[in-house]
């Protein structure tokens, strides 16, 4: 991909985005004439022409059937966003007035917060909003507990913070006596209590890594234990995350997305969450605004939308992720810097209420 980017001199990525800047404003194919006129560059349609077939012949744009005019692919609007795109940050007023939307909730319940950012989002951008609800803060191990149970099953009872109970049941490769499982136990509590089941993973990998040679029967069969306890509770990807869509009626005008079926099976998918978590969990973990561009995504019903997001922090931690769905044409150079600062101010106000 990058070698074909060199490819585009200066003249062609000109070009580019002039196409690409015309097809989101008018959503009409583009032909040569408008190329010239809109583009400043004196050029005849012949070597215009020229320039779109090279274009197309990399990938960055198509021709429709029932046009002479040509339309941005994926690939086109994924060069247009990393390399032409003339993003501009909100102005004072913009910053002000999403600010005052989300500063209206007085509640301090927080889901409240999120679904008013998820309907603001889906306002400005005239797209379908979504937000996370934040995650809880994380929980500490205060006690861990093994009761065995037949065919070398044992229960394995984990308390958090004092209150959550969770259960969960591994195998073994032996019978353990209750003394065996209770020293077990014990010699677990004294090395994990405090941490997350997170740090509680990473330590337990650490102690097998660095002290293996030392460890008696004990303590390998209580790192055996945990380590399979805690593999099992890892997130699978978006475990624990719920979200909010807002303004999904809105995609029906897009012109991309007039397809009765599609628009179904996207609602559909709204409505069971769990692609959606998949993706959104992806963004949880990234630094700033991400990008999720037609096919890009991973998911078939998402394979004419753009997906625009951002992760949401509040004290030392992310909370959660924002962003909006809109078809691939979308005027990006406005959304993305309304999806950064909302998600901002939104960790902003979360901070305020704790």
């Amino acid at each position: 991909m990058a070698h074909e980017y060199e490819l585009l001199n200066e003249r062609a990525q000109q070009l580019l985005r002039v196409l690409v800047e015309s097809y989101i404003r008018e959503g009409q194919p583009v032909g040569s004439r408008a190329l010239s006129r809109d583009s400043g560059l004196q050029l005849s349609s012949a070597t215009i022409r020229n320039v779109m077939a090279d274009l197309e012949e990399l990938g960055f744009v198509t021709s429709p059937h029932t046009s002479a005019g040509r339309v941005p692919t994926d690939r086109g609007y994924r060069f247009f966003v990393d390399t032409l795109l003339r993003s501009r940050p909100l102005d004072d007023v913009a910053v002000a007035e999403v600010r005052r939307h989300l500063d209206v909730s007085a509640t301090d319940d927080p889901k409240a917060l999120v679904a008013n950012a998820s309907q603001l989002l889906s306002n400005v951008t005239r797209l379908a909003g979504v937000v996370t609800v934040p995650r809880p803060a994380v929980a500490s191990i205060t006690q861990i507990e093994f009761v065995g149970l037949s065919e070398n099953r044992v229960l394995v009872v984990l308390v958090f913070n004092d209150r959550e109970v969770q259960n969960r049941i591994i195998h073994l490769s032996r019978h353990h006596t209750p003394e065996e499982l209770r020293r077990a136990a014990h010699f677990l509590n004294e090395q994990l209590i405090g941490r997350s089941a997170e740090a509680a993973r990473v330590e337990i990998l650490r102690q097998l890594q660095e002290a293996r040679e030392h460890m008696n029967s004990l303590m390998l069969d209580a790192i055996s234990m945990a380590q399979q306890v805690f593999d099992q509770g890892k997130s699978g990807g978006a475990s624990g995350l719920d979200y909010i869509v807002a303004g999904e009626t809105n995609l029906m005008g897009g012109a991309q997305l007039t397809s009765v079926e599609k628009l179904k099976r996207l609602f559909e998918a709204f409505n069971e969450k769990r692609d959606f978590l998949h993706l959104l969990d992806q963004s949880l973990h990234a630094e700033g605004v991400q990008i999720f561009i037609g096919k890009e995504s991973g998911y078939q019903m998402l394979d004419e939308c753009s997906v625009i997001t951002a992760p949401y922090s509040a004290g030392d931690g992310v909370m959660g992720v924002l962003g909006v769905i809109g078809p691939t044409r979308m005027a990006y150079e406005r959304v993305i810097p309304i999806v950064d600062v909302t998600a901002r101010l939104l960790g902003s106000a979360l901070n305020a209420r704790r």
